[in-house]
């Protein structure tokens, strides 16, 4: 081979033996000469780092689920046997790419459910609020979160968590602009007529 360092060896050997059993003549075994030739061609060198998916948050490595580069030697002596690792496969790596595929819809579906109810909410119109009448504008009390969410339970028959309702200090009777943040994308804005009876 041309391109690669061969490294020729030869070596010849003769054996001889000679045994005695129990006495009997000494019998000579020659075995004739021979010359063979062994030929060590260089290799490639090993893979020194291996493509691997973390089971569980390694300290100073990784988080859980991330895909990384380690050492052979790191992943064969220490990942491996705690089962803090897995090596990446063709199979494994279909599978999360499915796995990403389904959460990604998942997420857009999410998405599209909360755009729906925005608009629904804004749809509506205004949400009427009836507060004890005070001097002038001022009204008893204060109109909250909760409040608003009875309201649209009431109406649309929609459960809301009160976390979401974003509501300026409301003291007196008006029209107000309350946010509900439906999604991390997508927040509804709804109208509030605070009255008094």
């Amino acid at each position: 081979m041309a391109s690669s360092t061969a490294l020729s060896l030869s070596w010849s050997s003769s054996i001889c033996s000679s045994r005695s059993f129990n006495g009997v003549a000494n019998e000579t075994l020659q075995v004739s000469q021979r010359r063979s030739v062994l030929e060590v061609v260089a290799q490639k060198k090993a893979k020194k780092l291996r493509k691997v998916l973390l089971k569980e948050d390694v300290m100073d490595l990784g988080k859980q689920g991330q895909l990384l580069d380690v050492k052979a030697g790191f992943f064969r002596n220490f990942l491996l046997p705690t089962g803090k690792a897995q090596l990446i496969t063709p199979i494994l790596l279909k599978e999360m790419k499915m796995e990403d595929e389904r959460i990604e819809a998942e997420k857009q579906r999410v998405k599209e459910e909360a755009q729906q109810l925005a608009t629904l909410f804004e749809t509506v119109g205004a949400f009427k609020v009836k507060r004890k009448g005070g001097k002038g504008k001022l009204i008893f009390g204060s109109v909250t979160a909760q409040d608003l969410v009875d309201i649209i339970k009431a109406q649309l028959q929609r459960d809301i968590d009160k976390r979401l309702v974003s509501l300026p200090e409301i003291r007196e009777t008006g029209e107000y602009i309350a946010e509900l943040k439906l999604h991390p994308d997508v927040t509804a804005r709804v109208k509030l007529n605070v009255f008094a009876n």
